[in-house]
């Protein structure tokens, strides 16, 4: 029988709210990011989608915005974790890119989706973890 070395072992018997903590925190961001695009950052995110060349620009802004904020709200609640997550992820993923590409885009930087994106892939793997509607299969 191996033994590994932990710090605080009886800690790992919480497990399950790590990935609750990650789902609510990056929820209550995509909702944030979600209000800004519809809102105080609409005519910042039209001007971006149009240097993009992706058009209707208007209603790009819009879509994503409403994603955002039906995303965030789900991870919020813990429903459908892992699809939300994929797809989260994957907006985040493409925002880093643009970001690494042209960094005077987009208003956030390089390291914020970069964060994004790797809890997304963390709540992917892990599911919402507890107090969530996905229930966690042990």
């Amino acid at each position: 029988m191996t033994h590994t070395f932990n710090v605080f072992p009886d800690l790992l018997s919480f497990a399950l709210i790590a990935p609750f903590i990650l789902r609510i925190v990056v929820g209550l961001i995509f909702v944030n990011l979600s209000s800004l695009k519809l809102n105080k950052e609409r005519a910042g995110w039209i001007n971006s989608f149009n240097l993009l060349k992706i058009k209707p620009a208007g209603f790009f802004t819009g879509l994503l915005g409403i994603i955002e904020s039906v995303g965030g709200f789900l991870l919020i609640i813990g429903a459908y974790t892992q699809v939300t997550a994929l797809v989260l992820g994957v907006i985040s993923l493409c925002e880093m890119l643009i970001e690494y590409k042209e960094d005077s885009i987009l208003k956030r930087d390089f390291v914020f989706y970069f964060l994004l994106t790797a809890i997304c892939a963390s709540l992917l793997l892990t599911g919402a973890g507890l107090f969530a509607i996905d229930i966690p299969v042990l």
